[in-house]
């Protein structure tokens, strides 16, 4: 009786840590085969190739190593408190790392539809000049892709690969709509397909539309230069509580550790935390003017 109730417990504890790591197996190899494949599809939109396994492969090292850095500063295993208080930071932490390709891809694609945009204005020019001196609007297409650079060079290039294989003029366009989700490409690509269908002048459609364009980029950056202030208000008065936390932390970790071993300290911290990103969730909005 002695010997078969600790083997009772073994037998229990082991089965319970197998269903919890074929579980953590089976949602890594979930992640991997759906989230990993769409956002590696979705870097190859951005002429970035990275495979989908190379791509979960790095999301899962960067997720454990965040997972042991974080247990190990807040964790403990002297308490339970301590241990589920390390467990569940760490496991926000390592999902945040699982998700991260996607949060990079959104930074990577608006800076690459911003440049596209900048570049779409002089194109729009050359093409008119273009059009006037006689080209057709496929040998428009062509001359910028020789005279300018990536990204506008890389999306032009493909749009006219895409009509050398077979892909009618409106679904190339479309498919580079897609691509880039640049709203000054989508203006452009309706004033083509107008201009195609009506026998509208296309040199007058694009100087007005880089016109225009141009005109919008400026007012943007006056609003940008008006804001500045308030975002970095913002960015300062949303970061000081965070700095003072760990500096008090790593000057008298005595004061502070009430607050992450106590149920009330850590349900002061969470409420401090939900306020942080409700004022940074503000600040955008207000911040943030549609021009």
């Amino acid at each position: 009786m002695t010997v078969a109730l600790p083997l009772l417990f073994l037998l229990c504890f082991t089965g319970l840590a197998y269903a919890v790591l074929r579980s953590i197996r089976e949602g890594l190899d979930s992640y991997a085969g759906v989230y990993a494949e769409e956002t590696a599809r979705q870097y190859e939109d951005l002429f970035l190739f990275i495979p989908a396994r190379r791509l979960a492969a790095t999301a899962r090292a960067a997720a454990v190593a965040l997972f042991a850095v974080v247990f190990l500063l807040f964790g403990s295993f002297t308490s339970k408190l301590g241990l589920a208080r390390g467990l569940i930071l760490a496991s926000l932490a390592a999902t945040a790392a699982l998700f991260s390709p996607g949060v990079i891809l959104r930074i990577l694609r608006a800076r690459r539809a911003r440049k596209f945009n900048v570049q779409l204005v002089d194109s729009l020019i050359s093409m008119s000049s273009a059009l006037k001196a006689g080209f057709s609007i496929v040998q428009a297409f062509e001359s910028i892709v020789k005279q300018n650079e990536a990204p506008i060079s890389q999306e032009f290039s493909l749009f006219l690969q895409e009509l050398r294989v077979g892909v009618k003029f409106e679904e190339a366009l479309r498919h580079m709509e897609a691509r880039v989700g640049s709203e000054d490409l989508v203006l452009m690509n309706q004033s083509i397909e107008i201009a195609r269908q009506t026998g509208g002048n296309l040199t007058e459609v694009f100087e007005k539309i880089a016109a225009t364009i141009r005109e919008r980029m400026r007012i943007e950056q006056r609003i940008r230069s008006l804001t500045a202030q308030g975002r970095l208000q913002g960015i300062v008065v949303g970061s000081v509580p965070l700095v003072l936390l760990l500096a008090m932390t790593m000057i008298h970790p005595a004061m502070m550790m009430p607050f992450f071993s106590s149920k009330a300290g850590l349900a002061l911290l969470g409420f401090a935390g939900l306020l942080e990103l409700g004022g940074a969730l503000l600040i955008r909005k207000v911040m943030r003017i549609q021009v």
